[in-house]
C-alpha cells in the first residue's frame, strides 16, 4: 500500500515509510505570501515540515492582545486554521484550493503574550477530506494554551 492524497493511511504508518513532504516547507511560506497575505503579515511562518505534519511560528504583537494582556482567540484559531491547511498540502500537494470543512478548538488556559508555536499532524487522509489536529504552545513552555481538530475538503484535482 502507498501513502498518498487517495490513501488513508494514519500518521504511525506514514512515520514508518519514511515519507518526505509533497510541499516543502519554502513552498509553503511562499504560498502565505502570495495566497494568504494576512497570515503572512501576520509573521506566520514555517518552522519545520513532514509528511502530514507542520510545525509553524507567529510572532505576538499588541494588537493580537485582548484585555488582560493575553493572547486572542481569533489569533489561535487563525494560527491552528493555517496550521492544519500547511499539513494537508504538505501530503496532498499543490492542491491550494483546498478549504476547512469543520474546525473546533479548546482555549486551555490563557496564554503569555510571546510568540506561539502549533504543530499539526494529520490523523486520517482520505481522497476527498483530511482530518487532523493542532496543539498551540507558547513559545518555549511546554503546556499547550489550545488544541484544535478539523477537517479539510480536497478537491479533485
Amino acid at each position: 500500500m502507498t501513502a498518498g492524497p487517495d490513501t488513508a493511511v494514519g500518521n504511525d504508518k506514514l512515520a514508518a515509510m519514511g515519507k518526505a513532504p509533497v510541499f516543502t516547507p519554502q513552498d509553503f511560506d511562499r504560498l502565505l505570501e502570495k495566497g494568504l497575505p494576512q497570515a503572512h503579515r501576520a509573521g506566520i511562518r514555517t518552522k519545520e515540515m513532514g509528511h502530514g505534519t507542520i510545525t509553524l511560528t507567529m510572532p505576538v504583537s499588541d494588537d493580537l492582545l485582548r484585555p488582560g494582556g493575553t493572547v486572542s482567540g481569533p489569533t489561535m484559531f487563525a494560527l491552528a486554521d493555517v496550521a492544519l491547511y500547511g499539513a494537508v498540502l504538505s501530503m496532498a500537494g499543490h492542491i491550494v484550493l483546498a478549504v476547512t470543512s469543520t474546525m473546533n478548538i479548546t482555549f486551555l488556559r490563557k496564554p503569555p503574550a510571546k510568540p506561539l508555536v502549533a504543530f499539526a499532524r494529520i490523523v486520517r487522509m482520505g481522497r476527498s477530506l483530511a482530518y487532523g489536529e493542532v496543539t498551540i504552545h507558547s513559545e518555549g513552555e511546554d503546556d499547550p494554551v489550545a488544541h484544535a481538530t478539523g477537517t479539510y475538503a480536497i478537491p479533485k484535482a
